[in-house]
This record gives structure tokens, C-alpha cells and sequence, in this order.
């Protein structure tokens, strides 16, 4: 991979600032090494510049779908991680597993992606909009927390509740859900990840970690 001093990756996402919807898609996002100059993580420079322009993450537009957000047609058939947390019904603290692959789109052209995981935890009130990750899945958690930030930004709320029949006053978290030991919890405790936190506390975004166990997976 190329190298990069501070001033060429802020250079990067002042180009892509345009339009922040898309911002989570750049390849920059998941730059793992340091600036040339400062010695910094990429991530970190792009934390701490995302914090300093945070009203930019806050534009990005509702989509309102008119079609329900809640597919009849998921039938749990289709072999991967996010139809096996489906199939299995919950994901214990996180409650009942409602729906996967939850699409955002109203139009073909829309910029929208799918939520991966949809479940609610009916003792708190809570649903939670889950983005999973593989095990062996490398991506920045910086990526997987600007991706499902965008996905929450993009959802019509009032009517993503009214779909599920979830009272209008539900909570709804967005949450990055990631393997136990993997490379984006590694990435969170060896520390140096001060403007990445701080980024996730400003946009009330907590990581969950999953183990699988034979067939069954939980948050550990």
C-alpha cells in the first residue's frame, strides 16, 4: 500500500466530503498503517477530522421508503453468518432477531446499502441496527462505524418502527457486530484509538463482539 503523510489524507476526505453518504466506501477508510510525517493512524487523522466536521455526518439524507421496510420474502434459506443469527432467533442481550439484509433503498438508483441485522430488545425498548462483520473480515472499525451510521441516517425512523410494529418511542442503536478477537476488536483494545472513541461516543455508536460456538452465536 502507498504511504501517505496527514495532509494527503485529509486532502482525501475533503474531496469526498461532497457527499458523505458514500464516505464510509473509500478505500481510505480502511488504511491501517500511519501518516509518513506525523507518525499518526489513519484513522485517527480521519477520526479526529470527522469530530471537527461533525455537523457533515449529520447531512447526510433520509431516504423514505415506500415499500415496507420488513421483506416478506427473507425466507432464512440463504447459507451465511447474518441468515444464522436470523435462523436462530435471538442474540441475547440484543434480544429478538427480526429481519437481515433490511433494504434502504425506495428507488434502484439510490445510494443505499442493507442492514445487515435487525433485532429488539423489548425490555428496554430498544432495537438495535446491527452491521456484521466475517471472522476473518479486516475492515477498519472506523469502516463499519461510518457504514452503519450512514445505513441509520439513511432510514426513515418513524416508518422503519411503523413497518415492524414497534412502538413509536422504541430506541434505536447502531452497532457495529464483530468477532470476538478478530482484527476491529484488536484494533479497539490495543489502544492509540483516542479520536476513533471519541468519534463513537459523539455518534452514540457501541460495538458489540460475537463468538460462535458450533452453530450457535452470542455477544460475548
Amino acid at each position: 500500500m502507498a504511504e501517505y503523510t496527514r495532509e494527503e489524507i485529509i486532502k482525501k476526505l475533503q474531496d469526498s466530503s461532497k457527499d458523505m453518504s458514500t464516505l464510509y466506501t473509500q478505500t481510505f477508510i480502511n488504511y491501517t498503517g500511519k501518516t509518513t510525517d506525523t507518525k499518526e493512524k489513519y484513522t485517527e487523522v480521519i477520526a479526529e477530522w470527522l469530530l471537527n466536521n461533525i455537523d457533515l455526518l449529520y447531512k447526510i439524507k433520509k431516504i423514505t421508503r415506500l415499500s415496507s421496510y420488513k421483506v416478506d420474502s427473507h425466507d432464512g434459506r440463504h447459507r451465511s453468518p447474518t441468515v444464522a443469527i436470523y435462523n436462530q432467533g435471538s442474540l441475547n442481550i440484543l434480544g429478538k432477531v427480526l429481519d437481515y439484509q433490511t433494504p434502504l433503498k425506495n428507488e434502484r438508483d439510490d445510494k443505499a446499502g442493507k442492514i445487515d441485522i435487525v433485532s429488539y430488545n423489548k425490555d428496554i425498548k430498544t432495537v438495535y441496527l446491527l452491521e456484521l462483520k466475517k471472522e476473518d473480515n479486516e475492515e477498519t472499525m472506523l469502516r463499519c462505524v461510518l457504514e452503519i451510521f450512514t445505513y441509520s441516517k439513511t432510514l426513515d425512523k418513524d416508518k422503519f418502527l411503523e413497518d415492524f410494529n414497534l412502538p413509536k418511542d422504541t430506541k434505536i442503536k447502531d452497532s457495529p457486530l464483530v468477532f470476538f478477537n478478530g482484527s476491529q476488536y484488536k484494533e479497539m483494545v490495543e489502544g492509540n484509538n483516542k479520536f476513533l472513541k471519541q468519534l463513537m461516543d459523539k455518534l452514540d455508536i457501541e460495538p458489540f463482539y460475537i463468538t460462535k460456538n458450533s452453530n450457535y452465536y452470542a455477544i460475548v
